[in-house]
C-alpha cells in the first residue's frame, strides 16, 4: 500500500546485506517472544486471535505479540524501527514500501527461501514490488483493490433497482441516497487512492518520468479533473475534509446503518459486521464506475507483504512465522474470511462465488500502480497529496494548489539523483 524514504546513516553498515544479528539468550523456560506489527484493517480480530492461539499452541515456546498499526505516519514508525537494534520480528507493509525499506539495508535478504515458499506461484503484480534488484525482501500476503461497499437497505429504502456503471449514473444515485440522516458516501477528503483512479481514468497522472528526471503531475488538466469529479462525490456525504478513511475508520461509520457507500477492500466488510452484525446480508459490492459503461474505474491495485528486519533478534522464528502467514493454509482462511485475492494463483478458486471478490476482479482488471521508484514512499511520507486534497476541498485554488504539491512532489523524487 505505501511509503517513505528517509536517508539512514551509517547505523546499516552492519545490516547492509540484510544478514541476521545473533539472538539474544533466554533464561531457560522462557517462551521466545516474537513482536508482530499487522496493519489495521489488514485482519479481522477474530481471524487473528484464532491465528495466534493456534500457532502457539504448535510452536512451544512461541509467544507471539501482535500489534496493530496505524497507516497514518507508519513509514517514519517502520524505519525508525529498522534502525534500531530492538526492532519488531516480523512487519506487514504496503507492497509499495519495500524498495524504499530494502534500500536503507534494514531488511532481511529472503530470496534463498522464495522456492520453499513457492515463489514460482506468486501473483506477478504482487510478487514484483518485493524483489529488488534480483533479491526478495519482502513476502507477497495479500492483493486488493477497492470497490463500492454498499448498503442494499438503503439503496432498497431509496428506490435504487440499477447499480451505477458510469461515473455520471454513480452522481445521480449517490445524491438520491444523501437524503436526511443518510450520507450518500461516506468519503473523506484525503482518500487518495480513489483519487489517484479518478486521475487516471482522466489519462492523467500522480507523476511522469521526462528525461530521466521525474515530475509531480497533478497540475496537468488531466489531474485536475480528477480532483474536480473526488469534490463533486465528496459533498454528497458528510466525510470530513480533513482526514483519511482511518480517522475516524470508515468502516465503523458505516456500520452505523446510515451510510449508502463507502471505498474500500471487499474485506472491509467484515470489519463492519464486527461492528455491527445485524448488517449481515445487507452489504453488496460494486467496482468503482469509469467514465464510460464499457469498462471499470481505474484502481490502485495494492497489497501487502511482509518483511524481516535484519535487527530481529529472532530470525529463524520470524521466518517460521512469515512462512506459515504465507502458507496454503493461512492463506485461504486469509482470503475467505476478508474477501482478498490470495498470494498465490493456484489458489485463486478459493473465493469463485463471493460478491466482493468479483467486484474486486472487475476493477483489477483495470488497475494501476503508483509511480515505480522507491522515492515515491517519501512523498507518501510527508503526506502532501492528503493536504493538498483537503486544501482544495475547503476553497483552495485547484490550480494554485496543484501546482505546489507538483512541484513538491517533482523535489522528492529526484532526491539523491
Amino acid at each position: 500500500m505505501k511509503n517513505r524514504i528517509l536517508a539512514l546513516a551509517a547505523v546499516f553498515a552492519l545490516a547492509a546485506c540484510g544478514t541476521a544479528q545473533e539472538p539474544k539468550e533466554a533464561a531457560p523456560g522462557t517462551p521466545t517472544k516474537l513482536t508482530v506489527w499487522i496493519m489495521d484493517g489488514s485482519v479481522t480480530e477474530e481471524l487473528l486471535k484464532k491465528f495466534e492461539t493456534q500457532y502457539e499452541a504448535a510452536h512451544q515456546g512461541i509467544d507471539l505479540d501482535i500489534q496493530i498499526q496505524q497507516w497514518d505516519g507508519i513509514g517514519e514508525r517502520v524505519t525508525a524501527a529498522l534502525a534500531s537494534t530492538d526492532a519488531p520480528d516480523v512487519i506487514e507493509v504496503g507492497n509499495t514500501q519495500v524498495a524504499q525499506y530494502s534500500a536503507s539495508g534494514g531488511v532481511t535478504d529472503l530470496t534463498g527461501k522464495v522456492a520453499e515458499l513457492k515463489g514460482e506461484d506468486w501473483v506477478p503484480g504482487l510478487a514484483q514490488p518485493g524483489n529488488i534488484d534480483g533479491r526478495q525482501y519482502g513476502i507477497p500476503w495479500y492483493a486488493a483493490n477497492r470497490v463500492v461497499v454498499y448498503n442494499k437497505e438503503l439503496f432498497a429504502k431509496a428506490g435504487i433497482k440499477k447499480l451505477p456503471t458510469t461515473r455520471d449514473e454513480w452522481l445521480e444515485v449517490t445524491e438520491k441516497l444523501n437524503k436526511g440522516d443518510v450520507q450518500g458516501i461516506y468519503l473523506t477528503g484525503q482518500t487518495w487512492y480513489a483519487l489517484a483512479g479518478f486521475i487516471w481514468d482522466e489519462g492523467g497522472d500522480l507523476a511522469v518520468q521526462e528525461g530521466g528526471r521525474w515530475k509531480g503531475a497533478l497540475d496537468t488538466p488531466q489531474a485536475l479533473a480528477g480532483m474536480d469529479f473526488y469534490k463533486w462525490l465528496q459533498a454528497l456525504g458528510k466525510g470530513p475534509k480533513d482526514s483519511d478513511e482511518a480517522n475516524p475508520p470508515q468502516h465503523e461509520v458505516f456500520a452505523q446503518g446510515k451510510v449508502a457507500q463507502i471505498i474500500a477492500v471487499p474485506g472491509a466488510a467484515a470489519r463492519v459486521l464486527e461492528v455491527n452484525a445485524s448488517l449481515k446480508d445487507k452489504i453488496g459490492f460494486f467496482p468503482i464506475p469509469g467514465k464510460t459503461a464499457d469498462k471499470p474505474g481505474t484502481v490502485f491495485t495494492g497489497g501487502s507483504d511482509l518483511v524481516i528486519p535484519a535487527a530481529s533478534q529472532h530470525q529463524e522464528e520470524a521466518y517460521e512465522l512469515v512462512r506459515t502467514l504465507a502458507g496454503e493454509e493461512f492463506q485461504k482462511e486469509f482470503a475467505k474470511t476478508m474477501s482478498y485475492v490470495p498470494n498465490r494463483t493456484s489458489l485463486a478458486s478459493v473465493l469463485d462465488g463471493d460478491e466482493g471478490t468479483a467486484a474486486m476482479a472487475k476493477g483489477a482488471a483495470n488497475g494501476r500502480a503508483t509511480p515505480n521508484t522507491p522515492n515515491w514512499a517519501a512523498v507518501e511520507a510527508t503526506a502532501v497529496i492528503k493536504q493538498y486534497m483537503t486544501a482544495v476541498l475547503t476553497g483552495g485554488d485547484p490550480a494554485a494548489e496543484a501546482k505546489k504539491v507538483s512541484e513538491s512532489i517533482t523535489t522528492t523524487l529526484n532526491s539523491g539523483s
